[in-house]
């Protein structure tokens, strides 16, 4: 599996978005490797209708539904077809009581990849959560063209499947090569977490079309 993080870049807004969701479902059929567009909650509804694809979001909020100017509910969310979303990305951080709570009451069948950036957080307050994935992310790596998690920090990853023998690993940090993702699926990842390599791009289907198939 592979989430394509497109954050709000100039290059992932607006009818940009909608054409590199395009090639992730181009590359995704001719591989049979799912890949997942994630998109800003302003484009979400855009791109499903015009690509027909699934997506998922960058960030819910903790209100769900109520008086609460702004925020975006997973439960409405789900309602209009979104797949998924990240939670607790490096971003967007959020209290680890505050995710306990929203995932005690998470609407059935609303995917989750719950992002963590280091073995304390695995190892204490996220070590019994329940989400359909767990993305591994060291801040200081994000973004990094040069150095990823699976060439800097493997036996985390490795610590982190073992972690969690429910919940498949997502892998994320740096990742820009074959290489990287053959390293993290050997270590056993389920697949990858990936934006400004593929997203910033002027070869994006090439360059994803290089991850999809070490898959």
């Amino acid at each position: 599996m592979i989430l394509v993080n497109f954050k709000i870049y100039e290059e992932t807004w607006g009818d940009k978005a909608v054409e590199l969701a395009k090639i992730c479902k181009k590359v995704s059929n001719k591989t049979q490797v799912k890949i997942v567009p994630v998109v800003s909650a302003l484009d979400a509804g855009e791109i499903m209708m015009k690509t027909n694809s699934e997506v998922w979001l960058q960030d819910v909020d903790e209100i769900f539904e109520g008086a609460a100017t702004g925020s975006i509910s997973p439960i409405k969310a789900k309602s209009l077809g979104v797949g998924g979303t990240l939670l607790n990305h490096s971003e967007r951080r959020k209290k680890p009581g505050t995710i306990k709570k929203m995932l005690s009451i998470w609407p059935k069948g609303f995917k989750v990849a719950v992002c963590l950036n280091s073995l304390g957080q695995a190892e204490g307050w996220a070590r019994n959560i329940k989400a359909d994935y767990i993305a591994y992310e060291p801040k200081y790596l994000i973004g990094n063209k040069d150095k990823s998690v699976a060439t800097e920090r493997p036996e985390i990853i490795k610590k982190m499947v073992k972690n969690f023998p429910k919940i498949p690993i997502l892998v994320g940090a740096g990742i820009h090569s074959p290489k990287d993702v053959k390293i993290s699926l050997k270590l056993g990842a389920a697949g990858i977490l990936i934006s400004s390599y593929i997203v910033k791009s002027d070869r994006a289907e090439e360059r994803l079309m290089e991850l999809a198939k070490c898959f």
